[in-house]
């Protein structure tokens, strides 16, 4: 099937993109490492010794940068409904985070390790349909924040991304109920035209 002209601008411009050019010189499987990493310089998220959960996780960019954080004696549990290769340090499961037998069978292989952060850059299936792919998006930030709640260590923190628009302000309410602070970030490495945002909670339970 031939492409379409939007398509092969879409793939010009991701050739010639400074992240993707860096990610690959770097050894990092996605462009997505500069998002996770310009946040993590700024608010010192990862420790070495960590257990970091990794939602939508595939291919693994923000895994691999996690994983190099949190190590020797850390650990990275990143799950995604796409398949990932093997990394150092990171243990993998291949499943649909909105199905309750996946979130079990996470929730057992994490067991009653101390989970310091809970990244998320889970994205639904776009249709196109702006409402539709925007009440998806907050149905997954709501399990992220739902999990955050059962594994969480007092202290701990929630990076999710979102999309500009409706439920936003509830989910941040929701946010500030059970953490410290709440903030929100946009890395450079977003793409400019992108509605996605990062909103981090820190302090879990403090």
């Amino acid at each position: 099937m031939a492409r379409s002209r939007s398509s092969h601008r879409w793939i010009e411009a991701h050739e010639k993109d400074s992240y993707v050019l860096r990610a690959r010189e770097a050894g990092f499987r996605s462009r997505a490492v500069y998002k996770l990493s310009e946040i993590d310089q700024r608010d010192h998220l990862l420790k070495p010794g960590m257990t970091v959960i990794d939602l939508g996780a595939a291919p693994g960019g923000w895994s691999q940068y996690a994983a190099k954080k949190v190590a020797p004696q850390g650990k990275v549990f990143a799950l995604d409904i796409l398949s990932m290769e093997p990394l150092p340090g990171v243990e993998f499961l291949l499943g649909d985070f909105q199905e309750e037998s996946v979130l079990a069978e996470l929730l057992a292989l994490v067991d009653k390790r101390r989970v310091g952060l809970v990244i998320s850059d889970m994205a639904p299936n776009m249709s196109g349909v702006r409402a539709v792919d925007q009440a998806r998006s907050m149905g997954l930030s709501e399990l992220a924040l739902d999990l955050a709640h059962q594994v969480l260590a007092p202290g701990g923190a929630l990076l999710i991304k979102v999309f500009q628009g409706e439920g936003i302000e509830s989910l941040t309410r929701e946010l500030r109920s059970g953490f410290q602070r709440v903030q929100v970030r946009k890395p450079k490495a977003s793409r400019p035209h992108s509605r996605e945002l990062y909103l981090l909670a820190r302090g879990y339970g403090v």
